[in-house]
């Protein structure tokens, strides 16, 4: 952090140590001014329209703010340079000319300590939630671009109806995936719909078109993208609460507007509450996914039934208090601007020092005038030093300024040359010649210093040059500087042949990817990793020695894999117990059966019943929520089903009373039997209805036949 501070300025960093300093109150008064408006707001989406204008202004909030002061800021050096900073003397007697030159003050530097201390917290804070959100993108990166099959053709149909309905033009995925629990949308430029397992088999059709249409709701108003504004807004703003509680606010109304979206399309209310309802304790998609069973569900229910009366009837309580936060907001800003204010009056505005110099010469006659900078003074036994390479000197009745080249007139002129200066002089006292020749030793010595700074910064450029980095923009430059990639550091990578651009560059110094990890890496996993993959691994912690255990335990995985399976706290000690057990596992299984949480002790109970189960029976069976309780209950019905027949008869909500009751009424039934009736809706009461018509000798085939033919349903 030193480093980036190193690089602004005093005065940029004390404009944007105040700037931030005002959106204390600013964005406590846009928070309050937008409660407010939102209070007088019936539609849901007016309200969203609201919020993410506030969020917006309280972005510009300091934007405009660190343009207002560096305006006033300017101005007040107009004031001081006509009053202070070229502030000069003439004076003119015995044929000498004397100008003298006032020195500038400097800004006090306890108060730079605290601007540098401020503006190095706040970009810790954004250093670390932008790396926090970025870890969020690949998550859902990695959930949108693997963890996905395509679904049924049937499934797929009613997707592209509800699509067009809706009136969607853009191109939409419809995949099933395994980590999710409730359907979301992934990806912004190719959205992506996923369904899981669960809610294509537990919601019933009307259920299933109400969420998918809320999702397509969220990619027809473009939600992502302001999503992903949200998470920008609150990385660089994360240090006011008033920015979170926005957000906050804002993603409540998204979901509304896309719940009367979804109402508005599949025309129930209730229907979708009670697919809401189902999905209330489901598993919760990554932050940056939209998805249907969003927080707070208890809110959306209850708004979409009509029972939220009460928070209806608080409605001008809430504007009361809207309205006093914003009067205190700005109470307390007009009391930080006269604080400021004040600060500002006694923070004289930065000039450059330059030590009080004076030459006296004898007469001269000035051929050529130039502007006036520094001042100096020469007379026999008088030292000169001159801090740069700007000099002024006044004659009698003519300011004369001395950038250009100046001649002045003499019998035997001598020449002597600066970097960027020359001029002429004469004298007929060797003395004071001398004491002139030995002012401007000083002008070159003090030239050769900058000239020398200007090369350091220079060979920096020239190291990226000879590393192969060329054609530079200034803003790639300055993040290679601020990251502190060396031409050093490119040479090595591109040694390892690694081909890197500038942001892999400054991503790889961000992780503090090194060439010794990426050697390390290399070695461990038997792969040429790339980049991307390099910083993916070290930013998820994985180390050479994670890798190693992996391998020693006979998994053998590309780079995505074993980020994957460390996201997903596998240790070598998980795959061991599961190895023990007899478990036959790939990297994908493995991490499959960690995502659903399947344990050594929930294998082993399933073992323990007998049942032999694979890696991908056991995940089905997880994902189904089969425990070793419901496996035990049919043991008295006489039917020992397998892990499929098991995940089959879970998914239709077949019970071990279900089979009882069939049994009882006389049939002889195995798995495929009661899973055929459950899908067919065949109950024991349906069984009875058919007997009480005086049918006899009826087979579960001739039941499941009637069934379908409607002859029993009620006539409409």
């Amino acid at each position: 952090m030193t480093l980036l501070i190193s690089w602004i300025s005093e005065t940029t960093l004390r404009l944007l140590a105040l700037s931030l300093l005002h959106f204390l109150w600013q964005g406590a008064a846009v928070a309050a001014l937008a409660y407010v408006v939102m209070m007088l707001c019936r539609s849901a989406s007016t309200r969203y329209a609201v919020g993410v204008g506030a969020m917006a202004l309280m972005l510009a909030a300091p934007v405009a703010t660190f343009v207002v002061l560096q305006g006033q800021d300017a101005a007040r050096g107009m004031v001081k340079a006509d009053g202070t900073t070229m502030a000069s003397t003439l004076t003119h007697s015995n044929g000498t000319t004397q100008v003298h030159k006032a020195t500038a003050p400097r800004s006090p530097e306890r108060d730079a300590d605290y601007f540098s201390w401020l503006v190095e917290l706040w970009f810790a804070g954004v250093v670390l939630l932008g790396l926090r959100s970025a870890g969020g993108i690949l998550l859902v990166e990695r959930l949108r671009r693997k963890e996905t099959v395509p679904v049924a053709n049937e499934l797929m149909e009613l997707c592209e109806k509800l699509q067009k309905r809706m009136g969607l033009q853009r191109v939409v995925r419809y995949c099933e995936s395994l980590q999710l629990d409730a359907p979301a949308v992934a990806g912004w430029i190719r959205p992506v719909v996923l369904l899981p397992v669960s809610a294509v088999s537990g919601l019933t059709t009307a259920q299933l078109e109400a969420v998918i249409a809320h999702e397509l709701a969220h990619i027809a108003r473009y939600d992502a993208y302001v999503n992903l504004f949200q998470v920008g807004v609150e990385t660089l703003l994360f240090y006011h609460p008033a920015v979170w509680w926005m957000g906050k606010r804002v993603r409540a109304e998204r979901e509304h507007c896309c719940d009367d979206a979804a109402v508005a399309l599949c025309g129930s209310p209730v229907t979708y509450a009670h697919a809401l309802t189902r999905m209330a304790e489901s598993k919760a998609a990554p932050q940056l996914a939209m998805a249907a069973n969003r927080s707070p569900l208890v809110e959306r229910i209850a708004r979409l039934l009509g029972a939220n009366r009460a928070a209806d009837s608080a409605r001008g309580a809430n504007l009361s208090a809207g309205v006093l936060c914003l009067s205190a907001a700005l109470l307390a800003g007009g009391a930080l601007l006269g604080s400021v204010h004040g600060l500002l009056a006694q923070t004289p505005a930065p000039a450059p020092a330059v030590a009080a110099t004076s030459v006296t010469v004898p007469a001269v006659r000035v051929v050529e005038p130039a502007p006036v900078v520094a001042a100096v003074r020469v007379a026999p036994n008088v030292h000169v030093s001159v801090p740069e390479t700007k000099m002024t000197v006044a004659i009698p009745a003519v300011q004369v300024n001395l950038l250009r080249p100046v001649a002045v007139a003499s019998p035997k002129p001598m020449v002597i040359n600066i970097p960027k200066m020359s001029f002429s002089y004469s004298f007929a006292n060797a003395e004071v010649k001398a004491s002139v020749a030995a002012a401007i030793a000083g002008l070159q010595q003090a030239t050769t210093a900058q000239s020398g700074n200007t090369a350091a910064k220079e060979s920096y450029i020239d190291s990226l040059d000879a590393a192969g980095m060329k054609d530079l923009s200034a803003d790639e430059l300055i993040g290679l500087k601020v990251q502190g990639v060396t031409g050093e550091y490119i040479k090595e990578m591109r040694a390892l042949n690694l081909k890197v651009d500038v942001d892999s560059l400054i991503g790889m110094k961000v992780q503090g990817v090194t060439p010794e990890y990426v050697k390390e890496m290399r070695d461990a996993t038997g792969q040429n990793l790339d980049a991307d993959e390099l910083i993916g691994m070290k930013v998820q912690g994985v180390t050479p020695q994670y890798v190693k255990a992996m391998h020693d335990m006979g998994v053998k995985s590309d780079a995505d894999d074993i980020i994957g399976m460390k996201v997903q706290g596998v240790t070598p000690e998980y795959i061991k117990e599961m190895r023990d057990l007899g478990m036959k596992m790939d990297s994908d299984d493995i991490i499959g059966m960690k995502v659903q949480g399947v344990t050594p002790e929930y294998v082993k109970e399933v073992r323990a019943m007998g049942l032999q189960a694979d890696a991908d029976s056991i995940i089905g069976m997880k994902v189904q929520g089969i425990t070793p309780e419901y496996v035990k209950s049919f043991a008295s019905t006489g039917l020992h089903p397998t892990t499929d027949e098991l995940v089959g008869m879970k998914v239709q909500g077949v019970t071990a009373d279900y089979v009882k009751a069939l049994q009882a009424e006389g049939f002889k039934v195995d798995v495929d039997d009661v899973i055929g009736a459950k899908v067919q809706g065949v109950t024991p009461e349906f069984v009875a209805q058919v007997k009480s018509h005086g049918f006899k000798d009826l087979t579960l085939e001739k039941l499941i036949t009637l069934k379908q033919s409607g002859v029993f349903d009620a006539e409409k």
